[in-house]
């Protein structure tokens, strides 16, 4: 008897796992919402210096706002006041139309700036001046998260196999909790940029951890639709957050608000089960029994587990040795699992890449900034809703490889489509965004059933943290445009046909019983599809 077989007995997708599903799309509300809350806090509004050290008490008082403007702050060449110059002294001659200020001595703000607050109430370049000199330092902020989601990443894996999914489940939620918080009423830019570092290291424990919970309570059959849920939430809550950014558009509310769905999720965790899948093969097989006595309870198959003891699970799951500890230097102890961890990382690279690379690029909405992100999240619903059927039908491998190479056709394509052609090129634009947003659906379901249960969460951390590596590359790769316009989109373009290639070389896991343990995987053995007579 395998541990399908028990899943089977127990309804593998049933209201037990409709349930889990939907405690889980509670702390996942968070994941856009912090992942892309710069977008929105890290806003440079219009500003130009304070004119206050101008003001000499006589003349200068008595002007207008605008005659301020007009004597004391430069325009550029399309008639905007600079941002970040002045001049030594009130220029009243400028009053007369005279436009000659190439002999004018100016000088760097000196008094700090004024910012229009039309839209943003409060910003972190408002908050603490992160702007012509220090616009390098606010822009740096969305880094230091990320680098926190790639320590994260690796850290929670490692930690979720040892002490089980849903212990660390909830040390995220509280640290998730505690450094939001703390990030929302920093005192200085410094302690900001080190609670955003620990909010996305706790953030991810969620990410990471959820998905692997919501597979290993499933089926076979109904492994890809959870897969597609557990990603479809990003699409909705993306589309979600320009509403509430909208109505809370002070940067210290906007992050306190955007935390507290956790309060809730840690309600919520009390109903949550301990994978059964990992409790057998860490040999906990009465806690097991229970979460498993509980599935048949809720999905109405209590006489299965009457029927079965604790003492028939320690064999459901082949155990290679009792009480031992995993780490990540199992992912590459052996031949087969090293070739499994070397390219499941590089696609994740890739794919983290090129899409956070098409999501940089994407021009020519010409709308305002809500509006854009909510197109950003609007249009990956549909393509989710496509994949679904897609995984379905011709399975995880072929189907990642193929939307890889569709990205990669639309990057090229856009290459050659002239910019006056703007409504072509932002159609182009949405395919390639819809073709990224789906590899990393796939790429995500995908590596969850690749690795062994031993070392899931090992796997999907490493695989995760290799990710972030790949976000980080693609800023710098955008900045080659600098050498030759179109050059950025050649890499793109190459990494996502690469990546799709290295994908082809993984093996299929569409119909297929998700290993348990390492021997599975260096077994030299195609596992059979299992049907309802195995």
């Amino acid at each position: 008897m395998k541990f399908e077989n028990v899943l089977a007995g127990v309804d593998g997708f049933g209201r037990f796992q409709a349930w889990i599903i939907l405690l889980l799309v509670i702390p996942r509300i968070t994941l856009p919402f912090h992942s892309l809350l710069n977008n929105f806090i890290a806003v440079v509004p219009s500003h130009h210096c304070n004119l206050s050290t101008l003001d000499d008490g006589g003349v200068f008082r008595n002007l207008t706002l605008q005659q301020r403007l007009a004597v004391g702050i430069p325009r550029l060449e399309d008639g905007t006041p600079s941002s970040c110059q002045m001049f030594a002294e009130p220029q009243y001659h400028l009053l007369l139309n005279s436009s000659n200020i190439t002999d004018l001595p100016m000088v760097p703000c000196q008094n700090g700036w004024v910012y229009d607050n039309t839209t943003f109430k409060s910003t972190l370049a408002t908050e603490w001046d992160l702007v012509c000199d220090k616009r390098r330092v606010n822009m740096a902020t969305a880094t230091i998260y990320f680098m926190g989601v790639m320590l994260g990443a690796a850290v929670f894996g490692s930690l979720s196999d040892r002490y089980g999914r849903k212990r660390m489940l909830l040390v995220s939620y509280l640290s998730a909790i505690f450094f939001g918080f703390a990030s929302a009423f920093s005192y200085s830019f410094t302690m900001f940029a080190v609670m955003r570092f620990l909010t996305g290291f706790s953030i991810t424990g969620i990410s990471i951890i959820s998905i692997v919970l919501c597979v290993e309570w499933v089926d076979i059959k109904h492994r890809t639709v959870v897969g597609v849920l557990t990603s479809m939430d990003w699409s909705v809550f993306t589309a979600l957050l320009p509403f509430v950014a909208y109505f809370v558009n002070d940067w210290r509310y906007l992050t306190a608000t955007l935390t507290t769905p956790l309060f809730l999720a840690v309600i919520s965790w009390w109903w949550l089960p301990e994978s059964a899948r990992w409790l057998i093969s860490n040999g906990k097989v009465n806690d097991a029994h229970f979460y498993l006595s509980r599935c048949a309870k809720f999905n109405h198959r209590e006489q299965f587990m009457a029927d079965l003891k604790p003492e028939t699970l320690s064999k459901v799951i082949l155990v290679e040795k009792e009480n031992r500890t995993y780490s990540y230097l199992d992912l590459v102890r052996t031949p087969r699992m090293r070739r499994l961890t070397l390219l499941t990382g590089t696609v994740w690279c890739g794919v983290a890449c090129t899409y956070y690379g098409i999501s940089l690029n994407i021009t020519g909405f010409g709308v305002n900034i809500y509006l854009t992100q909510f197109i950003h999240g609007a249009i990956e619903i549909p393509a989710k809703v496509f994949i679904y059927y897609s995984l379905n039908k011709i399975g995880r491998r072929l189907n990642q490889v193929g939307t890889l190479v569709l990205t990669g056709v639309c990057i090229f394509s856009n290459i050659f489509i002239p910019q006056d052609m703007w409504l072509f090129r932002t159609v182009v634009g949405i395919l390639g965004k819809g073709f990224s947003t789906v590899t990393f659906t796939i790429v995500t379901l995908y590596t969850t059933e690749l690795y062994p249960t031993v070392v899931r969460q090992n796997g999907l951390g490493y695989s995760f943290s290799m990710g972030r590596v790949g976000v980080s590359a693609a800023p710098l790769i955008i900045l080659l445009d600098e050498v030759w316009v179109p050059l950025p989109s050649v890499v793109f373009c190459l990494v996502a046909f690469t990546t799709g290639l290295l994908s082809y070389f993984l093996p299929e896991t569409h119909n297929v019983r998700l290993p348990e343990t390492i021997e599975d995987i260096e077994q030299t053995r195609r596992r059979s599809i299992c049907t309802s007579d195995e």
